[in-house]
């Protein structure tokens, strides 16, 4: 038996049915020219072959006599009859049927007496534009054993490079299986785990307050010389922060504080609303390397232009910025453990800012000033703690703030869930299936009822859109949205170019939106971002939120 990790756990213990701690993606599977088998069985199979290698999928619970601390894993067989499962749908089902049937199975929680995985092969799926067959897959994995980059570095485990499977070799029996501990062994290892956690947190203090010693010294010399105190109290508050951009030749102070109230911050439903979208990664990347920004400053930059434009319609848009909750990774590089290791940040979206070119300024300064200050902050973010008690304190907080609207009372820190989550660069393959799209299905809490996480996959950048289906049934319109706030950013002018001469100026404006674009222009470059929502709604269709 292995107990959980402090933060591991916490995922066991927030969960409600309002509130459901397991994440997985929707992918879209190109069956091979000529298929005729079961595709379900196939899978099966290849995961009977694969689960040697995947310790994290031949786990289950144990608990702990009277729920006194963390719950441990210990080794069991997964029935893959009841883990992989087929789902029938109607005959040309398309990406809007698929979108209904996550909001309606992400609410579902995984059965704990079972490993926490479980995969839905949807069948009836309409085939392709030269008629290949196509099915799909839901899968969910619980939070408590994976996140972001553990779940990648499963899917690495699980997915080949092409239609043929690779040889996996069997590892070999390591002796005997043990008995299940008895009661009295199990409160044995809960108190040995106890004084494990509070030795080990006992370690860190030493160099915590080392860290934020030298952290405090630097900020007041920096004050000497012009920078405010004001940054340090933000800083150990954990709400605020403060960045100085330049836009357009004037210094902008763009402060992060208490966010705005919106409709996203609000107690859960035991509903979800699902939408995915993808943008072509080439194109994002020439983006936004001309304006000097970072993949992720264009994730921030396109979503907030989403919400700005989602908000503008449907009402109301905040005066201030919108912010959002960024996990970040504290993973060591290589370390592919089946665990939690990441903390959370704050970013400003820039949301009250009507320029586009004002918006970008804006993200990236707010940036960057979150990764000076999470390269210190990193090694002070645990992520085991003692527990002794913990799991009736947490159980019954979760339980009592969904059920007493506490997220309706409290101030907003942030309004919406943002999560980036590097992927792999190369087209691949399940049981011999092509997968076209991974669409990431995350977590939404309460008082964030829309999480946004991304996925880099072959070339593009799929974005699932997770929400509750009471505060935010309209996924698919804000997914028509991300299209639109993308081709923003392509027509977006680098800030710092050199003016154009006069001539060229009247040239343009005399020829825009008259004459096709000159040759090797993006085509989503020559539509104007007014009249491209219009035709991404229409693209994605109308009423396509579960």
């Amino acid at each position: 038996m292995k107990q959980l990790a402090g933060l591991d756990a916490s995922f066991l213990y927030l969960e409600t049915p309002q509130m459901p701690m397991h994440v997985g993606a929707l992918h879209l599977l190109e069956l091979p020219e000529g298929y005729d088998g079961d595709y379900v069985e196939d899978l099966r199979e290849h995961m009977r072959a694969r689960l040697p290698l995947l310790p994290a999928l031949r786990r289950k619970l144990l608990a702990m006599p009277l729920g006194l601390s963390n719950p441990g894993w210990v080794d069991a067989d997964p029935d893959l009859d009841e883990h992989i499962v087929e789902i029938a749908l109607p005959e040309g089902s398309g990406m809007a049927e698929l979108e209904a049937q996550v909001g309606l199975l992400h609410p579902v929680l995984l059965d704990r007496s079972r490993p926490l995985w479980k995969f839905h092969v949807f069948t009836g799926i309409e085939p392709g534009p030269e008629g290949q067959p196509h099915v799909a897959l839901y899968t969910q994995l619980h939070h408590a054993a994976v996140d972001g980059q553990a779940a990648v570095a499963l899917a690495q485990v699980i997915l080949d490079l092409s239609p043929e499977p690779r040889a996996i070799e069997t590892l070999a029996a390591r002796g005997r299986k043990r008995g299940q501990l008895g009661t009295v062994g199990l409160l044995r290892a809960a108190v040995s785990q106890q004084w494990k956690q509070t030795v080990k947190l006992a370690r860190s203090l030493p160099s915590a307050a080392s860290i934020v010693g030298n952290m405090a010294a630097g900020y007041v010399g920096g004050a000497a010389a012009g920078a405010s105190i004001d940054k340090l109290r933000a800083l150990l508050a954990g709400v605020a922060s403060q960045t100085t951009a330049v836009v357009r030749g004037k210094t902008s102070v763009a402060s992060l504080g208490p966010a705005p109230r919106t409709r996203f911050n609000v107690s859960l439903s035991a509903t979800r609303s699902f939408a995915g979208v993808t943008l072509p990664l080439a194109e994002l990347n020439r983006t936004r390397k001309r304006h000097g920004a970072s993949l992720n400053d264009a994730v921030l930059f396109v979503i907030g232009g989403a919400l700005r434009r989602f908000l503008t319609k449907h009402g109301p848009l905040p005066r201030k910025s919108l912010v959002a909750a960024v996990p970040v990774s504290t993973r060591a590089a290589g370390d592919t453990t089946s665990n939690n290791q990441a903390t959370m940040t704050f970013m400003s979206l820039g949301t009250h800012l009507a320029d586009p070119a004002e918006r970008l300024a804006h993200v990236m300064a707010s940036s960057q000033a979150m990764k000076a200050q999470m390269a210190q902050l990193k090694s002070l973010m645990p992520t085991d703690f003692p527990s002794l008690g913990i799991p009736w304190l947490m159980q019954a907080g979760a339980m009592l703030y969904g059920r007493a609207k506490v997220a309706e009372k409290l101030p907003v820190v942030a309004n919406v869930v943002i999560s980036n989550v590097p992927g792999p660069q190369v087209p691949l393959y399940l049981a011999g299936a092509k997968m076209l799209t991974n669409y990431p299905t995350s977590i939404a809490v309460h008082g964030l009822a829309l999480n946004v996480t991304v996925q880099t996959y072959n070339q593009s950048l799929d974005i699932g859109l997770m929400a509750c289906g009471e505060a935010l049934p309209e996924t698919a319109e804000l997914a028509a949205h991300v299209e639109t706030a993308f081709m923003e950013f392509q027509a977006l002018a680098v800030a710092d170019a050199e003016p154009a001469p006069a001539a060229t100026k009247k040239a343009a404006v005399k020829t825009s939106g008259k004459k096709p674009a000159a040759k090797g222009a993006s085509p989503a470059r020559r539509k104007t971002p007014a009249k491209a929502v219009g035709k991404a709604a229409a693209r994605r269709g109308a009423g396509r939120s579960a």
